[in-house]
């Protein structure tokens, strides 16, 4: 994970309050615990089990640590103890400044790297000859916001696209591109009604007994390697694959076709996943069925709960897959990290899939899997979100929507944009809606597509947060200067609006390594939120183009351009763009 950033000054302070403790306690192995805040309390835990170890009292405790603190009067303007040995302690206004001149230097505005790990992310995962749906939304823009996140950081991350290409389906669809014909079949399948032929397929079998015959040979086939079904098999593939590229190509996530991984990837491994669990002692039959039995599960009844990975047929399920792909990860890519962006209702699945891994010792430390779960996006009924005629409605038409929506809410707020230009904008904008209403949610909650709400310029919105940047740079357009010119100038901070906006912005780091230790981007969100909300502030109580003097002037320019650079990197690592006007 993230390391600390030196630019912190919670940090910075909490070092050397730690450091001082441990001088107090002559290194008696206590581990003492600070907490400090910003105009706070800084209640001192550790004082207290310190003053009792030391027979004496917190005040007695806290006034030794604070001696102890060289060079504490550099971070801190006031300090004091109070009431029982609370720390009260106040940051220095030109240790803050000296900070933000730092984050100002860096390229990555203070945002440290990490011990490298290499770090495998399995989502979006669509099917071959259906369309993807608002139901591959949230495992998408939550995946790709985490790649994003953790490359920034340092990481080796590898996606993986884990794509439904492999099973019984596959019999009827192949044999109902023979009835149409290849040429007929491709047009078809090429203007994107990948559902239209599924569904035709689906018909068949289920009313054609000769049909379903057919089909049942043609898997037979497939799975035996025969070349001409296979090659029909991957034209469907190929064809599936271009409305999935179409699709991100318009979200803007960075999967590509070498991201892509299908079921049928690891169809030779599957039978080695049953030999090495057979060899290990692991198999047991149950109702004909060949599983494991992971401890802690149990079924409705009581009884033990098995994983079962060969069906009482001989037949694969996801399970089996699913442990291949454990295999495939940790001994191919030679993966520590394995991150499931899958949905919520898959928890016990994938925990027993798991576990059996680290019964199998595939999964085993330092090497770790987590199930980074979601909540579903429901309609305004609250129930799963579907299109007008009933079916789950496409991802492309709810992307494209949001970019027509944006569209003419841009042309009313600013009617003199040039079309091509607001067509751009209205790309940016309701792209950016979309994720942001996604990714500000609590991953494991479900909610509420509310289209009035995500396009909204106000409140804890992308397009709100997209409009903070663009006033932003509206000031530097105004006042015809560039904003790199600002940026060898440490701000002076005097009122309390920029003091407060200083903090916010040396608070990135600690947000973007909250953010990737629990794996939610809301928490990203609502950092972004806050520092916006702290630059209007800002904005409203201290003058920028007509401050008093140019001193001034040029001090605020430098804390609008270092807050525009913090938005626009922290939407970037959400996947979100930030036009400069709206």
């Amino acid at each position: 994970m993230p390391t600390p950033s030196s630019t912190d000054p919670l940090l910075i302070l909490s070092s050397a309050l730690q450091t001082a403790f441990e001088a107090v306690a002559g290194r008696a192995g206590i581990d003492p615990v600070i907490r400090s805040s910003e105009h706070a309390d800084a209640q001192a835990n550790g004082a207290l089990a310190l003053a009792k170890e030391l027979g004496q009292s917190p005040r007695q405790v806290a006034d030794a640590v604070l001696a102890q603190c060289a060079g504490l009067t550099d971070i801190c303007s006031s300090v004091e103890v109070a009431g029982p040995g609370f720390l009260n302690l106040v940051f220095n206004n030109d240790f803050l400044a000296g900070l933000l001149k730092q984050v100002s230097d860096d390229p990555r505005l203070g945002i440290g790297k990490v011990t490298k790990r290499k770090v495998v992310i399995d989502y979006s995962a669509p099917n071959v000859a259906k369309e993807m749906h608002v139901g591959h939304l949230r495992t998408t823009v939550i995946g790709d916001s985490l790649v994003r996140m953790l490359t920034f950081v340092g990481h080796d991350v590898i996606r993986e696209n884990h794509i439904g290409d492999w099973g019984t389906p596959f019999g009827m669809l192949i044999e109902h591109l023979l009835d149409l014909g290849e040429t007929k079949a491709a047009e078809h399948l090429s203007l994107g009604d990948l559902d239209g032929f599924y569904k035709q397929a689906r018909a068949k079998f289920d009313g054609d007994e000769a049909f379903q015959v057919r089909a049942r040979s043609r898997v037979v086939l497939l799975q035996g390697g025969d070349d001409e079904t296979r090659r029909l098999w991957k034209l469907l593939v190929n064809l599936s694959t271009q409305h999935f590229n179409a699709v991100y190509e318009l979200l803007g996530v960075l999967l590509t076709d070498d991201d892509l991984m299908g079921e049928s990837a690891y169809n030779d491994l599957l039978p080695q996943v049953i030999t090495r669990l057979d060899k290990l002692g692991l198999l047991q039959q149950s109702d004909g069925a060949d599983v494991v039995f992971p401890p802690g599960y149990t079924n409705r009844e009581g009884d033990p709960l098995p994983l079962i990975v060969q069906k009482g047929q001989g037949g694969f399920n996801y399970a089996t897959s699913d442990l291949a792909c454990v295999i495939d990860r940790i001994e191919r890519l030679n993966a520590d990290l394995l991150l499931y962006v899958v949905g919520a209702p898959q928890a016990q699945h994938l925990s027993m899939v798991f576990d059996v891994a680290h019964m199998a010792g595939w999964l085993a430390e330092p090497n770790e899997a987590v199930h980074v779960a979601f909540g579903n996006v429901l309609g305004s009924d609250r129930k799963m979100m579907k299109s007008r005629s009933g079916d789950p409605l496409k991802f492309i038409d709810l992307v494209e929507e949001a970019v027509t929506r944006a569209d003419e809410s841009i042309a009313t707020k600013n009617p003199n944009l040039p079309e091509a230009e607001r067509k751009v904008i209205a790309q940016m904008v309701g792209i950016g809606a979309v994720k942001y209403a996604d990714l500000s949610t609590d991953r494991v909650r479900d909610y509420v597509f509310d289209w009035e709400r995500m396009l909204s310029f106000d409140g804890n919105t992308g397009p709100y947060l997209q409009y903070a940047h663009a006033r932003i740079c509206s000031i530097f357009r105004r006042a015809g200067i560039e904003r790199e010119s600002v940026r060898n100038i440490t701000p002076n901070l005097v009122e309390p609006q920029e003091r407060e906006l200083a903090i916010k912005l040396l608070a990135f780091n600690a947000a973007v390594i909250d953010t990737i230790d629990k794996y939610s981007p809301h928490r990203l969100c609502t950092y972004i939120y806050e520092l916006a909300t702290t630059f209007t502030a800002f904005y409203e109580h201290c003058p920028v183009l007509k401050a008093e003097d140019e001193n001034i002037r040029q001090s605020r320019l430098a804390l609008c351009d270092l807050t525009a650079r913090v938005l626009n990197q922290g939407l970037a690592l959400l996947g979100i763009e930030t036009p400069e006007q709206m």
